[in-house]
Formats: C-alpha cells, structure tokens, sequence
C-alpha cells in the first residue's frame, strides 16, 4: 500500500497581551525561535501571522506528536516575548491597514500585482499534503476529491468576525480569500498533461512566474509529490487540526484504493460544487448540504456519516480511526466558529473572544499550568 505522508501547515495569529489585536511581531518569534525551530517557522504576508509547519510525517500519531512539540514551542516562545499566539481563520477585531506587510520580495510583488486586494488578506489557514504516488494520479484524486471539499471544509469553519463585526458567515475567511485570483475548487482535468498546459499557458503569458501562485482550495503541488488541501480555516485545538488531517489522508487513500480497483466516483460540474461551498462557509455544520445523486439538501450530519462510512475501510490500515471519529466530537461542541459566537452572546466583548481563542489554542499544552 502506498504511504500516505503528511504533511501540515498552521498560520498563527500573533497578538498582544493587553490589547488582545494582533501585533506584527513575527520577527521577535521567528528570533526568538531561532534555536529550537528555526526550520519549521515561516514568514507570511502580514508580520502578525507565523506559519508553523511540520516535517513530513509517516502517519497520524506522528503528526499529532510533531505539532503538539511544535504548538508547544511556539507558545513558550511567544510568552516569553510578551505575546500570545491563537488559532482562528481571522482576527475577530483588528484592521488589515494597521497589519505591517512582511518586506519579502514575494510579498512586495504581490502587493504590486494586487494592491488592497492583497493588503486586505489578513487571514489565518490550515493546510495539510498528503503523499501521492504520482501527479498523474494526483490530478484524477483531485478531480473526485473536489466533491468532498465542502464536507471538509464545514468542519473547520472559524472565523465568524471580521473587523469587529458578526459577519453573518461561519467562515468568513473563504469570502475574503475569493478576492484573490485562481482561487475556489479547482476545474476538472482530463490528464496530468492538460493540468500541466494550464499552468504552462500562465507563466508564458507572464500571468504567474510559478505554479504557486495557483490558490486553489486543493492542488496537486507544483514541487512536491503531494495533494494540498488548502481550504480549511485554521483550527483552535490541535484535535481539530489532527481530525481534519487524517479525514483528508483516509480520502485519498480510498480514492486511491477505487482507482486501483477501476472503480471511479462520479462527477459533479464546479458550478454545483460550490453551492455546497458556499452553504459550508455561511453555516459550518449546521448547513444542509445538497445531496447531488438524492437531488436534496441534507443535514450536514448525514453527510458527515456518509463520509466516514466511504473512508471506514481504509482508516484502520492507516491507523487513524480514533482521530478521524473526532468529527463527532466537534459535532457535539460545536466549530470554532460556533464556540466563539457562543463566548460573544454571552460577554458580547471580542476581547473575550480572543481570550477564548488563546486558551483554545493552548488546550492540552503544557505551558505552566494547562489551559482550562
């Protein structure tokens, strides 16, 4: 059986302890850090986020102990800076024009290209790669997996506020990402070749200088032997994130078990797929989902069970049952969306949110004392 590998990326919101905004500070935690993860902490195009990301691990429990060591790491050197690090796809209050931009020449050609477009995209992702055999079977997993985006991408909605405001969104952090060029589910490709004079046509016309100004909610990478989902908004607990990575491995393994069987999965046109996106983005798990072969919108607990169904013959070969079936759990307690609108109906004060966050984002992480 092919190894599935993993590989995950989380954006860090980086904030100030008496104000609870966020900060541009990435330079003092990236130093500061320098000892212990100078490979694993990343710049990204504000200086109030770090991306923080792990090796490449061989299965589930390997990632989660990575990343809870990384988190780790990453809150000590925080606190010791007078700072505070959370989770979340946006900041519930602060304004993108008080966020500095990172002096990175990719950065500052990406404000050139794009301006406020650019300058406004103050959002926190998680990304997650899973090892493919080959690109070419890459682009028909990425095809079927289109359909699966939306399921996924409910689960991980975080990011309700924007701006100070109650966006009316479970995951406000795909409607600004939108803004953005050759973003959303990606179309689907007949062949590797056909993806590849895609990208081929781009960088000839001078519209992108490499294939990772491709933004889509899922691509197969243009430098490593991955699949990366980039849809979800950056999750609190490292459950979460554990969770969402190991629904994502177990997909495409049994994908790729159904090609190796010639079994195919059929497929729905972008157009409808982003109707449940768009569903997954206003309402996270409390949405109704359209079921395409039923023809009906369904709750999106029947879908989840479904989902897991599809994947259960796999996930015990890739020894991450339990991780995946945390997916009941944030049923039960709710997203991060829902558990901060929940902290904001009851103080109504986003500071308090933010707070929230940060003990969320330490849960089950030695710092002193653990977070309650």
């Amino acid at each position: 059986m092919h190894q599935f590998t993993i590989g995950i990326e989380e954006e860090y919101q980086i904030i100030d302890v008496e104000s609870r905004d966020l900060v541009s500070h990435v330079s003092k935690i990236i130093e500061g850090g320098k000892a212990v993860l100078s490979e694993n902490l990343k710049h990204e195009m504000h200086e109030s986020m770090i991306e923080m990301e792990t090796g490449i691990c061989q299965n589930i429990q390997e990632a989660r102990a990575e990343l809870t060591n990384l988190r780790r790491h990453l809150i000590n050197i925080a606190h010791e800076q007078g700072l505070r690090v959370s989770g979340g796809g946006t900041h519930p209050f602060s304004h993108w024009s008080d966020n500095t931009i990172t002096q990175g020449e990719r950065y500052v050609k990406i404000v050139d290209d794009m301006g406020d477009v650019a300058r406004e995209n103050l959002i926190f992702g998680l990304h997650v790669h899973i090892g493919i055999p080959n690109r070419e079977e890459g682009v028909r997993i990425q095809n079927v997996m289109r359909y699966f985006l939306p399921h996924v991408y409910a689960l991980s909605t975080n990011s309700p506020f924007w701006i100070g405001r109650y966006t009316g969104f479970k995951s406000y952090r795909q409607e600004i990402f939108v803004k953005f060029p050759r973003t959303g589910i990606p179309s689907y490709f007949n062949s590797l070749s056909e993806f590849d004079s895609y990208v081929d046509l781009l960088v000839k016309t001078g519209t992108i200088d490499n294939a990772k100004k491709i933004w889509w909610d899922l691509r197969v990478h243009p430098f490593y032997p991955t699949i990366e989902f980039r849809i979800c908004d950056m999750p609190l607990r490292i459950d979460e994130t554990v969770c969402l990575a190991a629904i994502m491995q177990s997909l495409v393994a049994k994908i790729y078990k159904l090609h190796q069987q010639n079994l195919s999965f059929r497929s729905y046109r972008r157009l409808l797929l982003n109707e449940n996106k768009w569903r997954a983005s206003k309402s996270g798990i409390e949405a109704h989902l359209i079921d395409f072969g039923k023809e009906e919108s369904v709750p999106y607990p029947h879908l989840l069970k479904e989902l897991l169904e599809f994947i259960d013959d796999v996930v015990d070969d890739l020894g991450c049952r339990k991780e995946v079936e945390y997916a009941w759990k944030i049923l039960e307690n709710g997203t991060g969306a829902d558990r901060q609108l929940q902290i904001f109906k009851e103080t109504g004060d986003l500071t308090k949110v933010v707070d929230y966050m940060i003990s969320e984002t330490e849960y089950g992480i030695t710092h002193g004392e653990p977070a309650s």
